[in-house]
C-alpha cells in the first residue's frame, strides 16, 4: 500500500477512557491514521474533542449518521476506510449497521452489541457485504496467548481436559455509580450495558480467551450471578461451570467486587500430558507444565516461538509488551486485511488472526445464556 488506512471514530471524546486506548493502539504500527470522528452524542463536545486531536473542523461531525453519510460523499482518496466504535454497549449496533450498509469496514469494542438479536443482524450484514469486522477482545493479541494457542493446537499438552479462567477486579466494590464516575454509571445501567454487568464487561473477555486459546467452544453453562452491592441493578460477581465441545470441563469466574484486585485475568489449561498457565498482569511469561520434570517458562522474544507469537512481538526480549501492544495487534492485523482488500489480494493468513463478528455473536449468546441459567432452576443451559 502507498498510504495508511484511514479511520473514523464513533465515541471516545473528552472524558472517555477506551477511545484514547483505541487511538494509541491504532497508531502504534503506523498503518492507520485518524481522519475524522463523531466523538460524542453532543455536537459541541464532539467538536471540542476533534480540536483536541487536531482534526480539521469539516471532518468532525455531530453524529455518527452525519459522519458516515458525509464521508461516503467524499472522493475515494480522501474518505475514511473504516469506523472504530468506542461507545457504551447500547451504541454499538447503530453505527456498525450503518457503516456496513454504506460500504465501510468496522472495528468495534466488546461486547459487540446490546442484545443477541442485534448481534445476529450484524453477522448477517457482514456475510452479505463481505466487509471486514474486528472485535477488540484485545487479550488475544498477546504473543504468549498466541504461543499457548498454537501449542494446544499442535497437541503439546495432549487432549484438553480442564480449563480454569478468571477475571477478578475490585473497582466496583462500592456503589461507585452513585458518584460522577462515568465508567461505573453506564456499566451498571441495564439500559446501556445490557443483560450483563460484570459478565458483559469482563466475563466476555474470559469466555473469549478460553475459547481462543483452547480452540474449543463452550457448549453449556451452569451459572450463579450475584449483585453484592446493595441497590446495584446488574451482576457484579459471577461463578460459572463450563462444558466444552469434546468433553473438556471448566470453571469461569469474574468479579468486580474482589477488593484489591486490578485486572487479574488468568487462565490455566490442563491436557492429558501437560498444562499451560498465563497471567495478564505478567503477560510476557507462559508456564508450561509436564507429567515429569520441572515446568518450562516461555518468554516473549526468546527461543523458537510460533509464527503468530513472533508476528505479535515488537521489541527485543526483556522489554515488557503489554496492554496497548496487545490491543495494537488487533488493529495491525485488521489493517493488513483491509490493505489486502484494497489491493485486490488475499490477506496473509497470519494476519486474519483477530476476533470477528462470529466471536461477537458467541459472546452475546454466552452472556444471555449465563443470565438465563442463573435466574432459572435449570442446572445446565445450552449455548
Amino acid at each position: 500500500m502507498s498510504r495508511k488506512i484511514r479511520m473514523g471514530m464513533v465515541g471516545g471524546g473528552r472524558g472517555a477512557f477506551i477511545g484514547a486506548v483505541h487511538r494509541i493502539a491504532a497508531a502504534i504500527d503506523q498503518q492507520i491514521e485518524l481522519v475524522c470522528g463523531a466523538f460524542s452524542s453532543s455536537p459541541e463536545k464532539s467538536k471540542a474533542s476533534g480540536e483536541d486531536l487536531f482534526l480539521p473542523a469539516d471532518r468532525v461531525y455531530g453524529s455518527y449518521e452525519e459522519m458516515i453519510l458525509k464521508e461516503k460523499e467524499l472522493p475515494e482518496d480522501v474518505r475514511m476506510d473504516f469506523i472504530s466504535i468506542v461507545t457504551p454497549n447500547h451504541v454499538h449496533f447503530g453505527p456498525a449497521k450503518m457503516a456496513l450498509e454504506n460500504g465501510f469496514h468496522v472495528v468495534c469494542d466488546k461486547p459487540m452489541t446490546f442484545s443477541v438479536e442485534e448481534a445476529r443482524m450484524l453477522v448477517k450484514l457482514v456475510e452479505e457485504t463481505g466487509l471486514i469486522f474486528a472485535l477488540t477482545h484485545n487479550y488475544t493479541g498477546y504473543p504468549m496467548v498466541k504461543q499457548a494457542r498454537d501449542m494446544i493446537k499442535a497437541g503439546d499438552i495432549g487432549k484438553v481436559r480442564k480449563v480454569v479462567v478468571e477475571y477478578p477486579q475490585g473497582w466496583l466494590a462500592t456503589k461507585l455509580e452513585d458518584s460522577d464516575q462515568k465508567q461505573a454509571s453506564w456499566r451498571t445501567d441495564p439500559s446501556k450495558s445490557g443483560l450483563g454487568g460484570a459478565m458483559g464487561d469482563i466475563g466476555t473477555h474470559a469466555e473469549n480467551l478460553a475459547e481462543y486459546m483452547t480452540g474449543l467452544q463452550i457448549e453449556s453453562v451452569c451459572a450463579d450471578l450475584t449483585s453484592f452491592v446493595p441497590g446495584r441493578r446488574l451482576d457484579d460477581d459471577a461463578n460459572i461451570l463450563l462444558r466444552f465441545a469434546g468433553g473438556a470441563k471448566g470453571v469461569l469466574h469474574c468479579s468486580q467486587i474482589a477488593v484489591g484486585e486490578e485486572n487479574g485475568l488468568n487462565i490455566r489449561v490442563w491436557g492429558e500430558t501437560g498444562g499451560l498457565e498465563w497471567h495478564q498482569q505478567e503477560p510476557n511469561t507462559l508456564i508450561v507444565k509436564n507429567l515429569e520434570g520441572p515446568a518450562t517458562y516461555y518468554r516473549t522474544g526468546v527461543g523458537e516461538l510460533s509464527a503468530a507469537a513472533q508476528a505479535a512481538q515488537r521489541v527485543p526480549a526483556g522489554h515488557p509488551e503489554g496492554y496497548l501492544e496487545a490491543f495494537a495487534n488487533i488493529y495491525k492485523n485488521f489493517a493488513h486485511c483491509v490493505q489486502a482488500r484494497l489491493a485486490g489480494k488475499e490477506p496473509d493468513p497470519l494476519y486474519t488472526d483477530f476476533p470477528d463478528v462470529h466471536d461477537g455473536l458467541r459472546g452475546m449468546v454466552f452472556v444471555e445464556r449465563v443470565v438465563q441459567n442463573s435466574q432459572s432452576d435449570d442446572k445446565w443451559t445450552t449455548i
